[in-house]
């Protein structure tokens, strides 16, 4: 199939602006007659609902939690990215696009991530005005930081907090729909299948997770944003309940599966601690802006107490090897070096699969300014890092308190421990410029599309892609597709197509119901996870590739056989809706290691090891994969089929990133 992106021709820096002001159109009056679906209420979703809701559509949006609020959105700590060059530091929009590409190793869509840019500006000033409580500077402007692989400071931030205040904001307009009935909300609502009528999505099936009833819901369209599949690795730093499903059932009816291997590993997370674990906490990338990042030079120092580590003794590798950037390159770039030196032998804490984020030098710095600032000229040691400590508390406070709950040290006084986890996907459904899929009016936005990340995405751009998708742009690209519907009268839930959907969701739940095996569900996805992980994680390799797709064809075998998932379906059953994520994921496990494998390069957070360079970077094959690769379900039984969409560079040239 020839994939049609649907990019407006013209400048890129005017695509945007010259299509938005020539696409098709909904009335007013006949926005009334038409119903849109929203799966999910994260950042995406709810301010993709809210917003249609406002325009005048009619909307049900569905979330699996008991509130929106409970969305996975809410984790992200560190901050949200914007070209506003509030510091005067040579911030544009150009310069937030060029980042954003080049972090993703030219593996993204010019023309989705300039726009990306363009409309990063309105998020902020949208956010402001809900309310959101951003820091700010002395004089009361909002304040910036940096992240990792820029050199501007443009992540605008709420402490440690900032995914959750942005939710705060989107649901605060979500609600305020939902009261005047423009928007329907359905809690505790779980999408398993996508309805398909003459080739168009025309709605779900769900089923309540209270009483697991299986209802049909009807609509024009239908708008995904249920986020990334990351939990696939069991160990992420994803909530428990996130997972691929409602993406997956799309990819089951027909939208294509793009770049399912870009998987992104966050260098900044608290080692895993024991095999009883089933989630890992991460700390904010905000934290590489003042710590350092350090392991001994020595392996026999390794043991020690990192304080009784001499400065001559240390090595911040970063710092050394990538010195344009420091501590601050990109998340693929530091979380490889990470793995690299652990596997040298120089890992710390009891498992040797850890690096020191030390804040040290940041508390003397501030310190001797803050004692400066109160007249305090000649400051004892204690001062300083007494006036330091206070410093650094303000600005990270929050993340300081989590990391002591959890480990029990005080990394005011030791450094944090840090080792790479799964943290964000960026593959997802393949959508076009109109964020349209390949069926027919479904819709994908967020984490669940694939479309402005590449290969690695640049910290603080998650949450300024899910708003921009939700806020500005899925409300005027909707439209194209809408605009031909208008005569389309209300969707009935009762056709054939509908019934048939509900039928197999039915059945899928009595197979699993009816396998009584030994097994937990659970079991399954921790075995599931560590396949992924030594196979498919931070490196990968052909022939290891080769036999994990083995290992997760018997394990997806050993599950159909032997599983046992208690309880009825028609009752409240965790254990049910584990089950059905999970043998979900036992199939996107497969379809990442052929895409792993199919891909012979190293590109962001997909490192082949056989293709490096004598510096053991990722080396790209431009020749041969500049192009996404859209994935189309062809059965169980057999391979699926590979799409192309070939990516072309005019406004960025091609080239070999370097953060040295």
């Amino acid at each position: 199939m020839k994939l049609d992106a649907k990019i407006p021709k013209g400048p890129l820096a005017e695509k945007w602006e010259n299509y938005r002001g020539t696409m098709n159109l909904v009335a007013p009056n006949n926005k009334r007659r038409i119903d849109i679906i929203v799966v999910g209420t994260g950042l995406a979703g709810a301010s993709a609902a809210a917003t249609l809701g406002e325009l005048g559509y009619n909307v049900k949006v569905f979330c699996f939690h008991d509130s929106p609020r409970r969305a996975h959105s809410v984790a992200a700590q560190g901050g949200i990215n914007a070209a506003k060059n509030y510091q005067n530091d040579g911030d544009s929009v150009y310069r937030l696009f060029y980042d954003t590409v080049k972090g993703g190793d030219y593996r993204s869509r010019e023309a989705n991530v300039h726009r990306l840019a363009e409309v990063s500006r309105n998020i902020i000033d949208q956010c402001v005005a809900q309310g959101v409580p951003f820091a700010r500077e002395y004089g009361g402007l909002l304040a910036n930081r940096s992240f990792g692989g820029v050199q501007v400071s443009r992540t605008f931030y709420a402490r440690g907090q900032t995914g959750q205040q942005l939710l705060l904001g989107a649901y605060s307009a979500l609600s305020r729909q939902i009261a005047t009935g423009g928007v329907e909300m359905y809690n505790r609502h779980e999408m398993l299948d996508l309805v398909k009528v003459d080739g168009k999505a025309r709605g779900i099936i769900a089923r309540n997770l209270l009483t697991g009833k299986l209802e049909r819901f009807a609509a024009h369209c239908v708008v995904l944003a249920t986020g990334g599949y990351g939990n696939v690795f069991y160990l992420s730093t994803n909530a428990m309940g996130s997972n691929v499903t409602a993406a997956w059932r799309a990819y089951r009816r027909g939208a294509f599966f793009a770049n399912p291997c870009y998987t992104q590993i966050h260098p900044t997370c608290i080692p895993v601690s024991g095999h009883y674990q089933s989630k890992l906490t991460l700390m904010s990338e905000s934290l590489r802006n003042d710590g350092r990042v350090w392991v001994p030079k020595k392996k026999e120092d390794c043991k020690k107490d990192p304080l009784s580590i001499a400065e001559e003794d240390r090595d911040y590798y970063l710092e050394r090897i990538y010195p344009a950037f420091g501590n601050l390159v990109p998340r693929d770039v530091a979380s490889r070096a990470a793995k690299n030196v652990c596997d040298e032998g120089r890992g710390v804490g009891a498992t040797g699969l850890a690096v020191y984020l030390d804040f040290a030098s940041a508390i003397e710095r501030y310190g001797k300014a803050a004692a400066h600032a109160e007249g305090i000229h000649n400051p004892s040691a204690e001062k300083i890092k007494e006036l330091g400590r206070a410093e650094v508390k303000a600005k990270y406070g929050n993340l300081f308190h989590m990391y002591n709950k959890i480990t029990d040290e005080d990394p005011y006084r030791t450094p944090m421990k840090i080792y790479p986890a799964v943290h964000y996907t960026m593959g997802g459904l393949w959508v076009d410029y109109n964020l349209e899929t390949t069926v027919p009016g479904c819709f994908a936005l967020g984490e669940a599309n694939f479309s402005d990340h590449g290969a690695n995405r640049l910290g603080a751009s998650a949450l300024m892609q899910g708003l921009a998708d939700g806020y500005f742009v899925i409300p005027y690209t909707i439209g194209q597709f809408l605009s031909k519907e208008i005569r389309t009268p209300k969707i009935q839930n009762d056709s054939k197509e509908f019934m048939d959907a509900e039928q197999d969701v039915k059945s899928r739940i009595d197979k699993l119901l009816n396998i009584g095996g030994n097994q937990s569900v659970e079991s399954f996805h921790r075995r599931l996870g560590k396949i992924m992980w030594d196979y498919c994680g931070m490196s990968r390799n052909a022939k290891g590739l080769e036999e994990a797709r083995k290992m997760v064809q018997d394990l997806r075998k050993e599950f159909y056989s032997d599983v046992f998932v208690p309880g009825s379906n028609d009752e409240f059953n965790p254990e049910l809706e584990k089950a059905l994520r999970v043998a979900d994921f036992l199939e996107l496990g497969e379809l990442m290691i052929v895409d792993a494998h199919d891909r012979n390069e190293s590109c962001g957070g997909h490192f082949r090891e056989e293709y490096k360079s004598p510096e053991g970077e990722a080396e790209r094959n431009d020749a041969d994969y500049t192009y996404v690769a859209a994935w189309e379900f062809k059965g169980m039984d057999a391979d699926p089929a590979l799409n192309k969409e070939n990516l072309e560079f005019n406004d960025i040239e091609l080239k070999t990133r370097s953060y040295k």
